[in-house]
């Protein structure tokens, strides 16, 4: 009676199971807000997508930031939405781990061939047995696995995110690029309208005239050339916020941003990122759920399929009979040896991809912090040191050619020099929050103890100066634009203009 009254609690239960949509997505969204603070949903084609296209629609309307870029990508990349997918198809799994086999109804009837005999009937209900028993581990199994799957999902969320927080940070340091390449170009053509006059007057003879239109031609080549990049990672970003048609024509005002006054606290990072990545997680959920099913396959090698039922029969012109029935399978060739094998390989393979996991996660937290910490260094470098020196190599260019010690020419090569230094500054600002992005992705969220790159200087080459009283060019010489007194080139060109 015990025995039956467990199979009947075990039946019942096992008849309860359902599917609940946003399951595991809840967990996914919760995982992702506390790492990195924005939010993600599933789409799954309910009136509440409408709402969320018109919050879409908001967060590309005006400048476009790149926490507003993150929270588009998780509402809205199609990948990203097609890898939620995967927590329903986890879920059916486990629900159906958690259904039993229906039970088999059997009836047949004879019908006798001459007048002196009745018809025979037989009936018979059968249900498995074992699996009675097995259920509870089997869901345990399938529980951490939809678990596993769980994690995976927010790993995904988290790595889009870092992507696009690069990406943003590559088409802001390319928008700041194009105008450098401006400014060059305006500088060149200047030049080399000024080498025209000059060499129609017999001031300078053809191979400087020719120099000089050879470099504005090339600067009007690079300039195009950085145009292109600039509508390719465009693109690029488009994709991962999974945008078309008008959505495309999101714009970014602000500058790439300086990096913050000071670094915040990179040690222990290694134990950070074994604690929180979610990938490392769902690799040890999946060496756990690996030891369960190897345990169930295990504890039932010895018992092949066992079929319990009810069954009744009418003979001719005899009673009726009803009684149980069991069907055993003998596990004389079949026992289990072959998946117990592949489940003992795969649990020993799935303990090595973790420790392999963790070595890795390690080691690329200690490459990319060297790599944060070198750029950060560079940058400053160039802030204190070279563009101040640049600075200063224009200034003194500029009072020698007021005094007429040096030419327009050599005036112009100082500025150069100085527009090619705030070019590789601005790459490198561009790298640092990129290595940033890369080691929040690998410790798996924010860096402890700072807040989003939005809070930090909002540009990483401060506005031009005023363009201050110069001294009277030589007659026929243009005069030239300052440079700023802060060490940034101008805002509105550079160089002489006739």
């Amino acid at each position: 009676m015990r025995l039956l009254t467990l199979a009947c609690a075990l039946l019942f239960a096992g008849g309860c199971a359902s599917i609940q949509k946003e399951k595991g997505h809840a967990e996914v969204a919760t995982l992702v807000e506390e790492r990195i603070g924005r939010k993600t949903r599933w789409n799954q084609g309910t009136p509440e997508d409408a709402e969320v296209s018109r919050h879409l629609d908001g967060l590309l309307k005006g400048d476009l930031t790149s926490d507003h870029a993150v929270e588009v990508a998780l509402l809205n990349n199609p990948a990203l939405q097609s890898t939620y997918e995967d927590l329903g198809i986890s879920q059916a799994d486990m629900v159906q781990a958690g259904l039993l086999s229906n039970p088999t109804f059997d009836a047949s009837i004879g019908f006798p061939l001459s007048n002196d005999g009745v018809s025979e009937t037989e009936f018979s209900l059968v249900q498995g047995f074992v699996e009675l028993f097995t259920l509870p581990l089997r869901k345990r199994v399938a529980q951490e696995q939809f678990m596993a799957d769980t994690l995976r999902v927010a790993h995904e969320a988290l790595s889009t995110a870092a992507e696009v927080r690069k990406l943003f940070s590559e088409v802001q340091a390319r928008q700041q690029l194009v105008e450098l390449r401006r400014m060059v170009l305006q500088a060149t053509e200047a030049a080399a309208e000024l080498a025209t006059l000059q060499h129609g007057a017999g001031n300078i003879t053809d191979l400087e005239l020719v120099t000089e239109q050879a470099a504005s031609e090339e600067a009007r080549l690079e300039l195009a050339r950085e145009e292109l990049t600039l509508v390719e990672d465009r693109e690029r970003l488009n994709r991962l916020l999974g945008l078309w048609g008008p959505r495309t024509q999101w714009a970014i005002s602000e500058k790439l941003p300086a990096p913050p006054p000071e670094e915040a606290s990179l040690e222990r990072l290694e134990s950070l990122a074994i604690r929180q990545r979610l990938d490392i997680d769902a690799a040890r959920k999946q060496s756990e759920l690996l030891w369960n099913a190897l345990e169930l396959a295990r504890s039932t090698r010895f018992f092949g399929r066992v079929d319990v039922g009810l069954h009744t029969h009418r003979d001719a012109n005899g009673p009726r009979l009803f009684g149980p029935t069991l069907t055993l399978e003998l596990p004389i060739f079949d026992q289990r040896q072959a998946l117990i094998a592949r489940l003992e390989a795969q649990h020993r393979q799935g303990e090595r991809r973790l420790a392999e996991l963790s070595i890795n996660a390690r080691s690329e937290v200690r490459a990319a912090r060297a790599r944060l910490l070198t750029l950060r260094g560079v940058t400053e470098r160039y802030q204190r040191v070279v563009l101040p020196l640049r600075e200063k190599v224009v200034e003194q260019s500029q009072l020698q050619y007021n005094a007429m010690q040096i030419g327009l020419y050599a005036l112009l090569d100082a500025k150069q020099s100085q527009v090619e230094a705030y070019r590789t500054f601005i790459e490198t600002v561009r790298d640092y929050w990129m290595a940033r992005a890369e080691l929040e992705q690998l410790v798996g969220g924010s860096l402890p103890g700072t807040a989003s790159h939005q809070d930090a200087p909002s540009d990483a080459t401060p506005p031009a100066s005023e363009r201050p009283p110069e001294a009277t060019p030589p007659e026929s010489s243009p005069p030239t634009e300052p440079p700023s007194g802060n060490g940034h080139p101008p805002a509105h060109g550079h160089g002489a203009t006739p």
